[in-house]
């Protein structure tokens, strides 16, 4: 349900000339499930065995704990363009968590699509529904190379944005954002693609001005433990307007806040996942310093529909794509609590124990404030926030939920 109590049944818009709207059932058949087939189709409405349909039957045996892989079944069906209507499209990092959800979408809306990612922190089996589909093409490649293919657009999402992940090899944090982003530029450049950059609200840094319009210059630490990220993702961005202006290259800029949903690695030190783990798993959740610092959480969905509108406009001006529903990261770890038991009530789980608050020293140089200022989103790209946080919190519990049962994570 919405904000306002209207069950959302579609995501996208039609607008600026390009159709991108899915139904959310759609979407759902292909990430809120397990990956291991244990069903009986019989006791299934019409549209759940349709959907089950495109999905692999593989099995999974417990008691040794090994997996039997099969083919996807069917491919989920996608809309059939005319070859005037059918974009090339290129998405670096089109395995990650963002990169999974756009690939989704596009996809479905009958495009032909090419990932490029290295898996550093990546997974195939995000997209491994698509393997085979003559749309669809997925190649290992890290975009610190260079790489040659034709296309119509290019969505840039290359690089790790968590910090356990941007931390592990922070030169080659600041490689990718900058030697990538140059690459996928030139290609842009050669092809006359239009390219669009996955920017970060790190770019404000711990900032001093609240919530944050995209012509603030940002506060940041540029020697400290996440400068490899914030300095990386301003220098892409500045490369990128420097081929706009001196080689006209037709180029968008979003800046992407706080996100959570459906495929979030759960080990990669992000707030949303870490609570509902944890909480999951009955252990204590761990809120850093006292639990007062800021931030706006998005779900995965609203961010999509973001980037693909911004990606079709004409606005060429930095976009910042987020939520302004602020939360206190304490107020957050209750309402994952709330949640959690109010799920495991519902299907009947028994939980392992209640899970606990408790605290820890805060990380080095961690954000007191995030929010973004949305005005330019709304009036240029007629777009907001349509998920409330805790629609997106549950399904996302039901997500995780479904993983630790199967034994995945």
């Amino acid at each position: 349900m919405d904000a306002n109590g209207n069950e959302i049944k579609t995501v996208g818009a039609s607008r600026f000339g390009f159709k991108s709207e899915v139904a959310v059932h759609a979407l759902r058949s292909l990430y809120l499930r397990p990956h291991y087939t244990v069903t009986n189709n019989e006791t299934k409405g019409a549209r759940e065995q349709d959907d089950d349909a495109y999905h692999s039957k593989a099995v999974f045996y417990p008691d040794t704990r090994s997996i039997s892989y099969t083919t996807t079944a069917r491919f989920p069906p996608v809309r059939l363009l005319l070859p005037s209507e059918r974009k090339r499209i290129l998405v670096t990092g089109g395995a990650g968590f963002v990169g999974s959800h756009l690939v989704d979408r596009l996809m479905l809306l009958g495009h032909d699509v090419t990932v490029l990612d290295n898996f550093f922190t990546g997974s195939k089996t995000t997209i491994s529904h698509w393997i085979g589909h003559p749309n669809f093409e997925l190649v290992r490649h890290d975009v610190v190379e260079p790489y040659m293919t034709e296309c119509d657009q290019i969505y840039h999402l290359a690089c790790p944005a968590s910090p356990p992940h941007y931390q592990y090899n922070p030169v080659k944090t600041v490689k990718t954002s900058f030697m990538g982003t140059l690459n996928m530029l030139g290609l842009a450049k050669r092809t006359k693609a239009r390219f669009l950059i996955s920017s970060t609200s790190e770019v404000y840094g711990d900032p001093e001005v609240h919530p944050q319009p995209e012509d603030y210059w940002g506060h940041v630490n540029p020697i400290g433990p996440r400068a490899c990220y914030d300095e990386g993702k301003r220098v892409a961005e500045t490369l990128t307007y420097a081929y706009r202006n001196q080689d006209g290259v037709d180029v968008r800029v979003a800046r992407i806040f706080n996100t959570y949903g459906p495929r979030m690695n759960p080990a990669d030190g992000r707030v949303v996942s870490n609570f509902i783990v944890q909480a999951l798993r009955g252990e204590d959740i761990t809120v850093y310093g006292d639990g007062q610092q800021t931030r706006s959480f998005q779900y995965i969905h609203d961010l999509v529909d973001g980037l693909i509108l911004l990606m079709n406009s004409d606005e060429t001006r930095p976009v910042n794509i987020g939520t302004g529903e602020e939360f206190t990261i304490l107020e957050f770890a209750k309402l994952v609590q709330e949640l959690v038991e109010k799920v495991q009530r519902e299907d009947g789980i028994k939980p392992v124990k209640k899970s606990e608050i408790i605290h820890k020293d805060m990380p080095v140089d961690d954000p007191q404030k995030r929010r973004p200022d949305t005005t330019r989103a709304k009036e240029a790209l007629e777009w907001q926030p349509r998920w409330p946080v805790r629609a997106g919190v549950e399904e996302m519990i039901r997500y995780y939920a479904a993983k630790i049962a199967e034994g995945s994570i």
